[in-house]
């Protein structure tokens, strides 16, 4: 799976490359740009989450946790 991913970020790598040169020529290839540049985060981030899945991580999910309101702060 790890692979798989960095296979595909490399591949829009080149198509941001490739479709780099005509952004200006079109909003079509504009548009085309903006989708495979967000297309290529969303990868990033996946990445990411594989690789930064530990088991700390996991039991973090998995404890609730209090969450702190505005109010919290003005309490003496």
């Amino acid at each position: 799976m790890k692979n798989e991913l960095i296979a595909s970020i490399k591949q829009k790598d080149l198509q941001l490359s490739k479709l780099e040169k005509h952004i200006n020529k079109s909003e079509i290839c504009s548009d085309l740009y903006n989708k495979v540049l967000i297309e290529k985060a969303i990868l990033k981030k996946q990445l990411d989450e594989i690789s930064n899945n530990t088991l700390v991580s996991r039991i973090k999910h998995l404890i609730p946790h209090k969450e702190k309101l505005i109010c919290d702060y003005f309490k003496s």
